[in-house]
């Protein structure tokens, strides 16, 4: 593997961004982070889909990555959510998150313009032309509606600024296809689970992490999944993976951040507060968040 690709792996979580009165709550996060790289976590995503980013203005977005980078501080590596469904706006943030320090970045397909496998093909080439540092595709058609075909993935994949995929289609197939398709070309590409569900069977398929949702609130219990994982002790992972499951399926009982939010707030990361569109979790999600958190052995 590539000296990028080297580090990024096991454990990474997808960072909620804790707000208060409707602004990023700088104390809370920062919090946050050390928390993280405390309990295990094996490196972060800020401003992903679970940092809310399609809600913070461009100062925000700027200003969550730079305290993530001074937060960690070296110590795990930092994966910015640099994606746009403008090419344009994309390549201006991949060169805000260089300039920053981040190791890498997260870049998802274009959502809602809905681009063809050429587009996003053109899209992605764009900007690791424009940009030098490493890129991480984001693969999550339930979110972004088009998917990144293996072929057009096996043709990225040639560019050595784009060095592997987040893999959020729940397909446990496609690491498998991607292996064969790209192993041919490449042997230092990246698969990280986007699923934490999932995440099991596609570790066994050949990944090497999953960038997850529930870390935020079960760092250290997901860190040891994965170390497991990555030991080949899938007996030992599957026995974390069915104290974890009840807590996955909570992080999305309704549309996430909201339950992941309340989750932390239950623990005193944070407030639950969410950006509208998004509401907090209802009460019947509250308590099946409680249910969930204590059956996975947290302390609330």
């Amino acid at each position: 593997m590539t000296a990028a690709s080297d580090r990024i792996k096991g454990s990474i979580t997808a960072l909620i961004t804790p707000m208060k009165d409707d602004k990023v709550d700088e104390t809370a996060f920062r919090k946050l982070v050390s928390w993280q790289i405390g309990e295990g976590t094996h490196g972060l995503v800020p401003c992903g889909t679970t940092g809310e980013s399609p809600t913070l203005s461009h100062t925000e977005h700027r200003r969550v990555i730079e305290i993530c980078i001074e937060q960690a501080a070296g110590r795990v590596p930092v994966i910015a959510g640099a994606g746009s469904n403008s090419t344009e706006e994309a390549i201006s943030l991949t060169r805000f998150a260089k300039e920053a320090g981040a190791d890498a970045v997260l870049s998802v397909t274009g959502y809602y313009n809905k681009p063809s496998q050429e587009g996003m093909y053109r899209h992605f080439m764009a900007i690791a032309d424009a940009v030098d540092i490493p890129i991480i595709l984001y693969n999550i058609p339930g979110r972004a509606i088009v998917e990144i075909g293996v072929e057009t993935m096996a043709r990225l994949s040639s560019h050595p600024n784009i060095i592997g995929v987040k893999d959020a289609t729940a397909n446990l197939m496609r690491p498998s296809r991607e292996r064969v398709e790209i192993g041919t070309m490449r042997n230092d590409w990246l698969l990280l689970s986007g699923e934490d569900g999932t995440a099991l069977g596609y570790m066994a398929h050949g990944g090497h992490g999953c960038i997850s949702v529930t870390a935020n609130v079960a760092p250290g219990l997901c860190a040891r999944f994965q170390d497991a994982c990555m030991a080949g002790d899938f007996a030992a992972a599957l026995k974390i993976q069915d104290q974890l499951m009840p807590l996955h399926d909570a992080m999305f009982c309704e549309p996430s951040p909201a339950p992941v939010k309340y989750a932390a707030s239950l623990l005193g990361l944070c407030q639950a507060d969410v950006r509208l569109p998004l509401v907090e979790a209802t009460s019947p999600a509250r308590e099946r968040i409680r249910n969930a958190m204590a059956g996975a052995g947290l302390k609330i």
